[in-house]
């Protein structure tokens, strides 16, 4: 198995450690600059495809498909994990001119990085997150490598999705989210377009504002709680997946309780380190410790389910719902400041951790050989976990600085204006309306579709060309698939790898020549 060879090569230890922190550094720039964080995983992949191509011996372990997909994992958890695990959640005490919790929440985030992450692994090939699913993000990546190993019509076809990848999004067309549309559940996201257009049009057609009157956060929380007994009912074997699941279901039933034990011991270290005994009274510092813990569980699942199915994660805009329903219980400023970092740290690495692992099962064989699957499965598992450790110091070393120049994720700003204000007049009443079509559109959809969970998803968020372009895609792969049948299927997904690489590469470069302070 060559998965265990780079692992004791020094020399690509130390360029997987110099990729980590490029990593990070990557993630930081992003988020503050762009306020996004698109996925540095192909990125990763096609500088080891490059470095495999130099003639010096010490690169001679990237010429192994395992080494690149090594490189990608390493290079993509640092982002996210930099980016939206800690970053952003320390941003929001800071947003709220409350300094002196950014230690506390920083080693609170910290922690809830690293167990989300290792929960991914421990479910992944599961009834709940089976390899069979599309995460394209991941499936992408891996195409992307084996078209670079393969040469050929591949790599030609890489290469020209790559370039007009670049081209697109240079001209604003999110080129991700097209290619996505190459590689996903189309059910899902077909749901998942039509929220985006619905958000993006309700208003200059209707006159309905639908996030002023609460329509996407009511939806995701019916379609959510739905969701979650959903789990709940494929982990007791009441619902088959959509494909072979190799993890037994024990693993997950084991993996539950100890992110429920762990959240549950975090949220309370985070009552006791932010004050909070000294702010509530002992039975709503008691709710809001359980809260707090069932919030990040949650955030957790859904994040990871929209991922799976769809390559988005709504990692921000789940916390926003969370918070509000923080709000509505009562909790003070100081409390819902905690929990939003928390729960917001909270499902970016759990699902790049899906996207990672996904594109090692493909790498592997689709699982054909198990041992040597669960063994680079493993591998994968610690350069991911070494790359979120290697990204905490940066973290902490580097925000203050980021934090003096007023570079701030605009969603760390929308949750301290979300807190605030408070709670407003027929809050409880607009979430518990919308609700209702929200679980019932999830549970008609079932387990396998996900059509609330990718509904709301949409609904969050504001973007009407992203809309488009995931619906034309679907129209696109269906009529190429009716042409050309199943044989069309490699080719497609090879160009998809392209579009998302190249829409990596333009917003990488486009961060690096934006000016502080712009977004």
């Amino acid at each position: 198995m060559q998965d265990d060879k780079p692992i004791t090569n020094i020399a690509t230890l130390a360029m997987l450690l110099a990729l980590a922190i490029l990593g990070a550094i990557i993630g930081i720039q992003l988020l503050s600059t762009l306020g996004i964080t698109p996925s540095t995983s192909i990125i990763g992949a096609l500088l080891a495809m490059l470095l495999a191509r130099l003639p010096w011996r010490m690169f001679r372990p990237y010429r192994s498909i395992h080494t690149q997909n090594l490189a990608q994992t390493v290079i993509s958890s640092a982002t996210f994990g930099a980016a939206n695990s800690l970053l952003m959640p320390i941003a929001v005490p800071w947003a709220m001119g409350m300094p002196e919790l950014i230690l506390p929440m920083f080693c609170g985030v910290a922690a809830a990085m690293l167990l989300d992450g290792y929960l991914l692994y421990r479910m992944f090939d599961t009834r709940v997150f089976p390899a069979g699913n599309a995460w394209p993000i991941g499936t992408a990546t891996a195409e992307a490598i084996l078209a670079g190993d393969r040469g050929g019509r591949n790599a030609r076809l890489l290469l020209a999705g790559m370039a007009t990848g670049i081209v697109g999004a240079m001209l604003k067309i999110p080129m991700a989210a097209f290619g996505t549309a190459f590689i996903g559940n189309i059910w899902a996201l077909s749901m998942f377009g039509l929220g985006l257009l619905l958000r993006a049009y309700s208003e200059p057609i209707a006159g309905i504002d639908l996030n002023a009157r609460y329509l996407p956060h009511g939806v995701m929380v019916g379609a959510g709680l739905v969701a979650l007994f959903q789990v709940a009912g494929a982990i007791r074997g009441k619902q088959a997946d959509s494909g072979r699941a190799t993890t037994p279901d024990r693993e997950v039933r084991h993996a539950l309780g100890l992110g429920a034990v762990g959240y549950l011991l975090i949220s309370m270290l985070l009552a006791l380190a932010g004050g909070l005994w000294s702010e509530m009274a002992l039975p709503m510092l008691l709710l809001f410790v359980l809260y707090a813990a069932c919030a990040a569980f949650a955030h957790e699942l859904i994040v990871g389910i929209a991922a799976m199915h769809s390559g988005w994660f709504p990692a921000f805009a789940v916390a926003l719902i969370t918070l509000i329903i923080g709000i509505l219980l009562g909790f003070p400023p100081l409390a819902l400041c905690l929990l939003t970092g928390f729960t917001a740290a909270t499902g970016p690495a759990f699902a790049d951790m899906g996207f990672d692992l996904k594109a090692g099962f493909i790498l592997r064989g689709h699982g054909s050989d198990l041992p040597a699957e669960q063994h680079g499965r493993r591998i994968q598992m610690l350069a991911a976990m070494a790359a979120f450790v290697i990204a905490i110091p940066v973290v902490w070393l580097v925000h203050s600085g980021y934090f003096a120049q007023d570079l701030l994720p605009p969603a760390a700003r929308v949750f301290a204006k979300t807190i605030a204000a408070g709670s407003q007049a027929n809050l409880a009443y607009s979430l518990g309306l919308w609700a209702i079509p929200g679980a019932i559109i999830q549970w008609l959809g079932g387990p396998r579709r996900q059509l609330g969970v990718l509904l709301s998803t949409g609904l969050l968020i504001n973007n009407a060309a992203a809309g488009w372009a995931v619906l034309l895609g679907i129209a696109l792969r269906i009529f190429i698939r009716r042409r050309w049948g199943e044989a069309a299927r490699p080719s497609m997904e090879v160009i998809a790898a392209g579009f998302i690489a190249g829409d990596a590469l333009a917003s990488f470069f486009g961060s690096l020549f934006t000016t502080p302070g712009k977004r």
